[in-house]
């Protein structure tokens, strides 16, 4: 089996066991219908070891591009080899989702809540701030990242490697993932929200593109800083990759605030004018 191909495999086998998890948390129906958060944090994070565990001696089982470029920007993965994977694992993610879709069909025409149907799918934020909302990917992938360095560098069988991971992630959606449901991957958001805007998901609603560079752009960003800060700590190797990711972050960061203050006075004007046209109609 090629690495590409394994690639798509364990991205799919990911949105199987990810997606899969929320669908029966979410839509109505289900025998484990409003099972909760833990249930989905401790299937996110298993669904990642075991999907590592099926393709991780073929790819390095990456399944996730945030992995793939924080791996080529500290010299650990060829960058020649980043579109193919990062095509294989978005197109992994996007039959994942349309698998998850078929199974749980009369479950999805039993849902009347558009978020609970989106969410099975692709992530939103809980509280629409795109600062914050931008700064919890990148937190989330750069704990990701920068974990998988630390626990990889011990002395553990590497046969646990992916189960210590799974756990990793399990924490993460536990402690960081409330906010906006930790993509931290973006081919795990990418690939199964395009399956959402192409699949005839009874009265599916929008499919959220304006929100959809966030678990794009937070995880490459959090992801390759994590990498990059470890091998600075650890190893005492400064790439100047680093610098470039910081200026990265802290540009993209200070457009959303700008972005964020902006709408927010906007917002402001269009009461105010509401308000006056109330008080003059009346």
């Amino acid at each position: 089996m090629s690495p590409l191909l394994a690639e798509f495999i364990g991205t799919m086998m990911l949105i199987v066991f990810g997606g899969g998890v929320v669908a029966g948390v979410v839509l109505k129906g289900t025998k484990s219908e409003g099972a909760g958060w833990v249930l989905i944090s401790f299937a996110w994070g298993l669904g990642v070891a075991m999907s590592v565990y099926m393709i991780g001696d073929i790819s390095g089982g990456h399944i996730n591009p945030a992995v793939t470029v924080g791996s080529a920007v500290v010299g650990d993965f060829a960058w020649s080899m980043v579109p193919g994977y990062i095509a294989a694992q978005v197109t992994g993610a996007f039959t994942g989702g349309a698998l998850i879709f078929a199974m749980y069909y009369p479950h999805f025409k039993a849902t009347e809540d558009q978020g609970a149907k989106h969410g099975v799918f692709a992530t939103a934020p809980a509280i629409k701030h795109t600062p914050s909302n931008f700064f919890s990917e990148v937190l989330g992938t750069y704990v990701l990242l920068f974990g998988i360095m630390a626990l990889g560098a011990g002395d553990m069988s590497a046969g646990l490697d992916p189960l210590v991971t799974g756990f990793l992630i399990v924490v993460i959606g536990m402690s960081l993932g409330g906010t906006t449901g930790y993509a931290i991957n973006p081919a795990r958001d990418l690939g199964p929200r395009i399956a959402h805007a192409l699949l005839p998901i009874p009265r599916k609603g929008n499919s959220g593109w304006s929100y959809a560079w966030i678990p794009i752009a937070g995880p490459i960003i959090g992801g390759s800083l994590g990498t990059l800060t470890y091998v600075a700590f650890f190893d005492g190797i400064i790439y100047p990759a680093l610098w470039l990711f910081i200026l990265l972050f802290i540009t993209v960061q200070g457009l959303t605030i700008w972005i964020n203050k902006k709408d927010a006075v906007a917002e402001d004007v269009d009461e105010t004018v509401h308000n006056k046209a109330k008080l003059e109609a009346q």
